[in-house]
């Protein structure tokens, strides 16, 4: 089979620090969002091509991550996009981006921006066990979080009702970005024939599970779906346990050193205080107080006490 890396997005609510970076390439700890994705799928000897799928602005950024990770699987897939205005929709981009591979096999499908305690081969390996559509579905605990994805309903582990961020939420079980399809119930095009919604995959779900048997994979384990400075920071926190991370070549002096603390190569942080902070490389921080605050690259910083900020080097 082959797979779909989903990172064309284009992270509006995470500007200014995504505004000229993907937010899949967002580091995490020692690594970035989307590389434990793109591993487990490079180990695992069911996938054939890795379609990492993305937009003409960030292209560039994804050839040169994928040449220095050395992914042999990884191929890039670029749609003609090159501004928010421009998207297809997630379900049109899907279609043209298996007209334009000539994908005919079976197909994983996963977001990019998603960190997920399971590892995708566990997914796979039920989607081989019920020989038809899946989809891992998570229980977010809250109905207010519920109405921001699709809520599924199931019946044992298939999939019996499904609506797309709903205003009045039935339960918190929700269909998170990670689907496997066989070759045969990519039907992407005779969806957005009948003038269905072409923007998020739940549309399609909601109409395939009228047509087909669709199964839930259901987890315990964590997700992470990163869209805000919010869910990054409790990302991070999720990755470092709430400690901190100081890269070798990063000067740290005088300072005092709080929870959620990641300070990258080349940055240099004197006399100041950092709680919940992320300083990206070459930065420089003296005589601060910074506290759930996000520091580009090469941002020079002095004198100030801030809260909440997110601020680059234009």
């Amino acid at each position: 089979m082959d797979a779909i890396v989903l990172a064309g997005g284009y992270a509006t609510r995470l500007w200014p620090i995504t505004r000229r970076r993907p937010k899949m390439l967002l580091p995490v700890g020692e690594t970035t969002v989307i590389d434990g994705v793109l591993q487990s799928l490079e180990d695992d000897d069911r996938i054939g091509t890795t379609y990492l799928s993305t937009n003409e602005a960030f292209a560039d950024e994804f050839e040169a991550h994928i040449d220095e990770m050395g992914y042999e699987k990884v191929q890039l897939s670029v749609e003609s996009t090159a501004d928010e205005d421009e998207k297809f929709g997630v379900v049109g981009a899907l279609a043209q981006l298996i007209d334009r591979e000539g994908i005919d096999d079976d197909l994983f499908i996963i977001g990019g921006d998603n960190l997920i305690g399971f590892d995708p081969s566990e997914f796979l390996d039920f989607f081989e066990e019920h020989d038809g559509p899946a989809l891992a579905a998570y229980d977010v605990g809250s109905r207010e979080k519920a109405k921001s994805y699709g809520l599924v309903e199931l019946d044992g582990e298939r999939v019996v009702d499904f609506q797309e961020k709903p205003n009045n939420p039935k339960s918190t079980l929700v269909s998170i970005a990670c689907y496997a399809f066989p070759a045969d119930s990519l039907r992407f095009e005779e969806y957005l024939s009948g003038d269905n919604n072409p923007d998020e995959p739940g549309w399609y779900i909601d109409w395939l599970q009228q047509q087909e048997p669709v199964s839930a994979f259901t987890f315990d384990d964590v997700w992470f779906d990163i869209g805000t400075p919010d869910s990054y920071f409790e990302t991070v926190e999720w990755k470092l346990d709430g400690g901190s991370l100081i890269h070798p070549d990063a000067t740290v002096e005088n300072s005092a050193i709080g929870d959620t603390v990641h300070v990258m190569a080349g940055a240099e942080v004197t006399d100041s205080s950092l709680d919940r902070a992320i300083i990206f490389p070459d930065a420089e921080v003296h005589d601060c107080d910074l506290d759930e605050t996000i520091l580009g690259e090469d941002v020079h910083v002095e004198g100030y006490n801030m809260s909440g900020s997110l601020i680059i080097n234009r």
